[in-house]
This record gives structure tokens, C-alpha cells and sequence, in this order.
């Protein structure tokens, strides 16, 4: 049985081969971390900076998302509040305040058993 981080990295790691391989993003940082929060990966594409969270959930076995709690729910208003300080952090550090970005999220479901998994890719999110 594997813990919650175990899950979490094995998440974003497949996060980050889907955001290259089907999507074409570069990753630029992962995990990026401030005391008021955490930035799982920082990706670019097309001129374009990445902000994506990654929400990953354990299931047993077979692909019926359906029955799942689905992980993207995780993301409440003071995580979204917390993220938004977090990547103005960034921003200001890197001296791209004035670039284009945007906020992703990726939910992914792990088929243990069948070592498989599912992704589903939120675009856009607004921070509030």
C-alpha cells in the first residue's frame, strides 16, 4: 500500500510526462516552495508560463471515474488564495511580472492493480 506523498510524486511525475508528451510543455520547476504555499509545477508552452497544480487519487482497480471522489475538489478557496501569493512569489522573483501565465490544474487517477493511470487537464483556472 503506498502513503499519501508516495501517491502525490507518483502523480506528478505522470503530470509532467503528460504535460511534455501530449501537450509540449517545457517543465521549468517543480515543487517550487514559500512559506505560504506550493507550486507543484511550473511548466511553459508558447510563450506562456504554467502554474499547475497536480491532485492525485488512489483507486483500486479499472477505470469507473465515475465512483470516485473526483480530486480537483481538493483545490478550496484558501488553497486557491494561498497559490495565487505563491505565484505572484514567483513571478516577482523571476522578474516576469508582466508576462502571460495562466493556472492549470491536472487531476490524476492511479489504477494501482493495473498500474495504470488517468488525466483529466483543467485549463485556466481564475484565481480568486
Amino acid at each position: 500500500m503506498l502513503n499519501k506523498q508516495k501517491i502525490g510524486v507518483i502523480g506528478e511525475n505522470i503530470a509532467c510526462r503528460f504535460l511534455e508528451n501530449k501537450y509540449n510543455f517545457k517543465i521549468i520547476k517543480r515543487n517550487y516552495r514559500k512559506k505560504w504555499g506550493e507550486i507543484d509545477i511550473i511548466a511553459e508552452k508558447d510563450n506562456m508560463l504554467h502554474f499547475v497544480e497536480v491532485k492525485t487519487v488512489s483507486c483500486e482497480t479499472g477505470f469507473d471515474t465515475e465512483n470516485i471522489k473526483n480530486p480537483e475538489e481538493n483545490i478550496h478557496p484558501w488553497k486557491l488564495k494561498r497559490l495565487s501569493r505563491t505565484i505572484q512569489s514567483y513571478l516577482m522573483e523571476k522578474d516576469t511580472e508582466g508576462g502571460d501565465w495562466q493556472f492549470d490544474t491536472l487531476a490524476v487517477f492511479l489504477f494501482i492493480k493495473d498500474k495504470k493511470a488517468r488525466v483529466r487537464f483543467f485549463e485556466n483556472i481564475v484565481l480568486s
